[in-house]
């Protein structure tokens, strides 16, 4: 089995209030405390399927320029989506699976690119984002994953896992690795150092589902050695890279 990040964007930043604020608000928190920001995907060669978790912006896509005190800063062009991928050595063709954790288009926008690759999504994104074809799974959960109660294996140790909150169809992925778990959370937080605070970002769409999921990512994390793979934070690939198991405490 392979892992791989395909890499976007780096040396980004987010502030304290971005990242931290969505229960208490923005004025609790400094916003002179900056956190790193990047953008990443992620692949995974099981040896039998070429699975991606979420795709990125289209080809061209301009992040917003940097602005100082702005409370969110991708970083640094490095590479579209397709070009990150064809570094990893896969051709498009490869991919049999695409898991969506949600519908922004960070996490979305390529899925057609991928010709011969079912995509896995929750039905409420799904809806969102009208998404229709043969190829469209809605996910039908069905099972419970550990203390996630609504989940579907997608491969042998794969799982995508109802993750509601930060989109109403918010998912997250979960890779069993012997005793090693791989956590692939969309955007369940922004950043790693708000995973360990406790804290949820201003960016949800159900703020008492967003909490729960917190609270059960947390939990699987204090009783499993989870590596927790963000997408927006340079702690996403260092983690991957270092099999670096999340410590909360």
């Amino acid at each position: 089995m392979k892992i791989k990040a395909i890499r976007m964007f780096d040396g980004g930043f987010m502030n304290q209030p971005f990242a931290f604020g969505g229960e208490e608000g923005r004025e609790a928190f400094d916003e002179q405390i900056i956190y790193r920001s990047s953008l990443q995907n992620f692949l995974i060669d099981t040896g039998d399927e070429v699975i991606l978790i979420d795709t990125g912006f289209k080809t061209g896509y301009a992040a917003p320029a940097k602005k100082y005190g702005a409370p969110l800063y991708m970083g640094e062009k490095m590479a579209d989506y397709m070009e990150a991928f064809a570094a990893t050595g896969y051709k498009p063709e490869q991919v049999t699976k695409i898991l969506i954790t949600h519908k922004h288009n960070d996490h979305s926008d390529c899925i057609g690119e991928f010709p011969n690759a079912k995509v896995y999504i929750a039905p409420e994104d799904a809806d969102a984002m009208k998404l229709e074809g043969d190829n469209i799974v809605r996910a039908g959960y069905g099972e419970a994953y550990h203390n996630f109660p609504n989940a579907m294996q997608v491969a042998g140790g794969l799982w995508f896992i109802e993750a509601k909150g930060h989109t109403r169809g918010n998912s997250i992925v979960i890779l069993e690795d012997g005793d090693l778990f791989y956590m692939f959370h969309g955007d369940v937080t922004y950043c790693d150092a708000a995973l360990k605070a406790n804290k949820l970002s201003i960016v949800f769409e159900d703020l008492q589902a967003a909490r729960e999921t917190l609270d059960r990512v947390r939990e699987f994390i204090a009783a499993h050695s989870t590596v927790y793979l963000s997408t927006h934070c340079p702690e996403g690939y260092e983690n991957l890279e270092m099999k670096r198991v999340m410590k909360l405490v």
